[in-house]
């Protein structure tokens, strides 16, 4: 079953491993040394995010490194900025409103 990205982020620890190799990739002992939680769950996460392909990893000698995927990382940007555009012309609208309310005050 292929899974959507917008599912992958809904959860936590996998929005807080993204956060985590978005700077650097990370090996999964790595990534585990940072939750509470066994290195068998960090792995299921680490898989759904690559069904998803928000992450990639590759093969370092012995060791597997992940890091983001930044083309998919946009899908998402992309998917949110419709809604900042909403809100900024709402925040304007109120702006406007709000100049108008204490222009006849005076």
């Amino acid at each position: 079953m292929r899974r959507d990205i917008f599912q992958a982020i809904a959860n936590p620890t996998r929005r807080s491993i993204i956060t985590l190799i978005a700077m650097h990739a990370m090996t999964p002992n790595a990534i585990a040394e940072n939750f509470s939680t066994t290195r068998q769950s960090v792995s299921k996460h680490l898989k759904v995010l690559l069904e998803c392909d928000l992450i990639k990893q590759e093969q370092q000698g012995r060791e597997i490194y992940y890091s983001l995927e930044i083309e998919k990382m946009k899908e998402i940007d992309k998917w949110i900025n419709q809604f900042r555009e909403i809100w900024e012309t709402k925040f304007n609208q109120l702006d406007e409103i709000l100049l108008t309310l204490k222009n006849q005050k005076k």
